[in-house]
């Protein structure tokens, strides 16, 4: 007797069945994933990034936002995610054929930076969304593992909180780390003033 593998759902298909229920979801390659509640250092190092890249942006005058919720569609994987911190060029809204009515983003030209705050699945923001955004071609990737949850092989042994930031090169991300009292190096915002570990303790 042959079991029935789950029916994988499209993107359209899943925007459909989104319900009104105030919890949160991603599409990950056609399977609907609940986005658990983050934890209070989680929640407070998005606020403090999200803080940080607003004061950049206004600054220079630039027309970008951070919004509450959005999602990002991936070109070929059937999967829409739900970004920590998700910067916007609002300039280019006008162009995307499904954010008016369903919030969702599917052009890097509309994403400058994406970041991911590493939870237990931290496998979902080192291969998965890496992959899906690389193909995507946003510009610019970080992903905060500020309580060193990633593999060994990533974030050093002992592991050590960690800032990465993907920068995309000739359709590739070339990951840098950055540890400590070193300042990030951000290709989108060259002025930023920021260390890792001043995010590390916006967590405390």
């Amino acid at each position: 007797m042959t079991q029935a593998l789950p029916k994988l759902l499209a993107f359209n298909e899943f925007i459909e069945w989104y319900p009104n229920d105030g919890k949160r979801y991603e599409l990950h390659k056609g399977v609907i994933v609940e986005i658990f509640a983050p934890t209070g250092e989680h929640e407070k190092v998005i606020a403090f990034l999200s803080r940080k890249l607003t004061v950049e942006f206004d600054r220079l005058n630039l027309p970008y936002g951070i919004p509450k919720t959005a999602l990002v569609k991936t070109p070929s994987a059937e999967s829409a995610y739900s970004p920590d911190v998700l910067l916007l060029n609002l300039d280019n809204l006008d162009n995307e054929p499904l954010f008016k009515k369903q919030s969702t983003v599917s052009q890097a030209a509309s994403v400058p930076i994406v970041i991911e705050v590493v939870s237990t699945n931290w496998r979902d923001d080192y291969y998965n969304k890496l992959r899906d955004y690389e193909e995507m071609g946003i510009p610019e990737y970080w992903i905060a593992d500020y309580a060193a949850l990633g593999a060994r092989k990533f974030i050093g042994n002992p592991k050590q909180p960690t800032i990465f930031v993907c920068e995309l090169v000739d359709g590739e991300y070339q990951m840098t780390a950055f540890q400590g009292n070193t300042a990030i190096s951000s290709p989108i915002f060259p002025q930023l003033n920021l260390t890792a570990q001043q995010i590390f303790n916006a967590a405390n």
